[in-house]
């Protein structure tokens, strides 16, 4: 019995066109056969009649009557992916029960987040596994867990608002409890498929497409590495049975020129006495012999050679078996340092960032540890793909004040993005001037 897949996964912003694309195919992933994205499937996007998933998340959000403005930064849509052990989920399209198992996860869904807030659901089938991205939206009622708390508090309240308003709030849908009742209920629908949850407390983590599909390259090399030197082996071994065939051949052309000798000694032995007769014989019968013993050499030789690819066949496996064993342990190492670290993941983007705008690894070493960086030279963007000039500015990381689990990169204590922006307008302004100038002088008085 294999085990369900369930991530949760918070959306910002007022877009998620980056994911909306992956999701609906507009950009095809390295990891996907594009032979089979013809079988992924809109289990909910063609029913609702919505332009896009983007446009789905902005009209359940704009008809669900919320009177609270949304900030920037408030989670305006979950992405939840549904999905189970490749095997298990393998045995559940080969016997047919792929709409069953598609009609399942709809129902759960309608259950647990509501119809109406369920916007989104479609079926991948040109990736490794089949698996379903939904799209769900946490249009909440009721009273905030933060107001209550304050009742609990005995802190006074001004004014009541009404517990029948609808709310956009990630925090209550997503809180540890109900996280836990989401698997809980998840499971119990999908053990008719095989499928259960994992055991709680386990060390297990999942694993990223992108580090899944680093792992599956670094063993491909390796393995590719040792089929080498197979080849090379097998090689080396055909040139040895060719070269003691060769000469087998030339032992059978002596064997025939001696047999031929030997028909006109027995013509003539009467002139050369019965000794010399004898002593052809045994001549012969010593070719003979040597005859024998090269076709058991090579007998020996493909024996050899067949032990020799069975046992490189069985090392081969057995190596594949550990790197399975060392990608999974140091899988398991890499969640720890991100539990342990929550700023762990966030370092590494830092680190990218630093790395891509053009930073050296030493001053990017400087970086991540907050210390800050006097710069004078050339920062590149990405975004307005062109490079800005820089002189004495101090550069830092730091964390945001509305999210301490968040990091970004300051320019003069101004966000790098802004700063960007910053720069790219007054070149545009620079340029409007030039151009201007150049108009003006044309005009003849």
């Amino acid at each position: 019995m294999g085990y369900i897949s369930l991530q949760f996964t918070k959306v910002k912003g007022t877009s998620d066109t980056r994911m909306s694309d992956h999701i609906e195919r507009k950009t095809i992933p390295s990891n996907a056969d594009p032979t089979r994205t013809h079988l992924n499937r809109e289990l909910i996007g063609e029913a609702n009649e919505v332009r896009n998933r983007d446009h789905a998340i902005t009209e359940r959000i704009q008809s669900a009557g919320i009177k609270r403005k949304i900030t920037p930064n408030q989670v305006r849509a979950i992405r939840i992916m549904l999905s189970g052990t490749h095997e298990d989920m393998m045995q559940v399209q080969q016997s047919g029960r792929l709409n069953e198992w598609c009609n399942d996860n709809l129902q759960w869904l309608y259950k647990e987040f509501g119809r109406e807030n369920t916007v989104s659901a479609v079926l991948h089938m040109d990736e490794h596994t089949p698996h379903i991205h939904a799209t769900v939206i946490p249009i909440v009622k009721g009273e905030r867990r933060k107001a209550s708390q304050e009742k609990q508090d005995g802190k006074k309240k001004y004014r009541k608002k009404s517990t029948d308003t609808a709310r956009l709030c990630a925090d209550d849908v997503l809180t540890r409890d109900k996280m836990i009742a989401y698997h809980n209920s998840y499971s119990a629908i999908m053990e008719k498929y095989g499928l259960r949850r994992g055991e709680r407390g386990s060390e297990a983590r999942h694993v990223t497409t992108a580090q899944y599909y680093r792992n599956i390259q670094r063993e491909k090399k390796e393995i590719e590495a040792e089929v080498q030197q197979l080849r090379q082996e097998k090689q080396e071994t055909q040139v040895e049975l060719v070269q003691a065939k060769r000469e087998i051949k030339i032992d059978k052309l002596k064997g025939k020129a001696t047999d031929a000798a030997t028909n006109i000694a027995e013509s003539v032995g009467s002139l050369f006495g019965s000794n010399k007769f004898k002593a052809l014989e045994q001549g012969n019968r010593q070719l003979y012999q040597e005859v024998v013993a090269r076709d058991e050499s090579i007998e020996n030789l493909q024996t050899n050679l067949q032990r020799i690819q069975e046992k490189h066949r069985t090392e081969l496996l057995n190596i594949q078996a550990e790197h399975h064993k060392e990608v999974l342990r140091l899988n398991r190492i890499i969640q720890k340092a991100f539990t342990w670290i929550p700023l762990l993941k966030e370092l590494f983007r830092m680190e990218k960032m630093c790395r891509l705008i053009g930073f050296t690894a030493e001053q990017t070493a400087t970086l991540v540890v907050g210390t800050p960086l006097e710069y004078s030279g050339k920062l590149h963007s990405e975004e307005y793909r062109q490079s800005f000039t820089v002189s004495h500015a101090v550069v830092q990381i730091g964390t945001e004040q509305n999210d301490k689990s968040r990091l970004f990169l300051s320019v003069n204590r101004i966000n790098v993005s802004d700063w960007f922006k910053e720069q790219f307008n007054k070149c545009n302004q620079s340029v409007q001037v030039k151009q201007e100038l150049k108009k003006g002088r044309g005009i003849k008085m």
